[in-house]
């Protein structure tokens, strides 16, 4: 893929990956393949800010967990209710650094 597909790249979608990943993620994208650039378009990234909204208003029901696919880590939220709130407040720090990291395997996965 040429240099200019893959700076667009992440221009659009640099808000999904952690900000140390960006170079490797470059990387990346200049090494694959151009067909690889129409799967990238569609890959469905989660934004981390709305994980932290959903995190803020549903968390102690485990809403934001079932969303990037910890159900188990859900069901447990959901029975506790939070954690008893602890679990939750917690989650408010963790779930954007959680989310990231699910996009950027997501992103891993489509580059094979």
């Amino acid at each position: 893929m040429d240099q200019q597909k893959a700076d667009m790249f992440i221009a659009t979608n640099a808000k999904f990956f952690e900000s140390h990943l960006i170079p490797h993620i470059n990387e990346m994208l200049t090494r694959a393949d151009d067909s690889k650039f129409i799967v990238l378009q569609s890959l469905g990234l989660k934004d981390p800010t709305m994980m932290l909204i959903v995190s803020i208003f549903g968390g102690n029901l485990g809403i934001d967990r079932f969303m990037v696919g910890d159900t188990g880590l859900g069901i447990g939220k959901l029975l506790t209710c939070g954690g008893l709130g602890i679990w939750t407040i917690v989650d408010w720090f963790m779930i954007q650094g959680r989310t990231r990291e699910l996009n950027f395997a997501k992103l891993q996965r489509a580059m094979l």
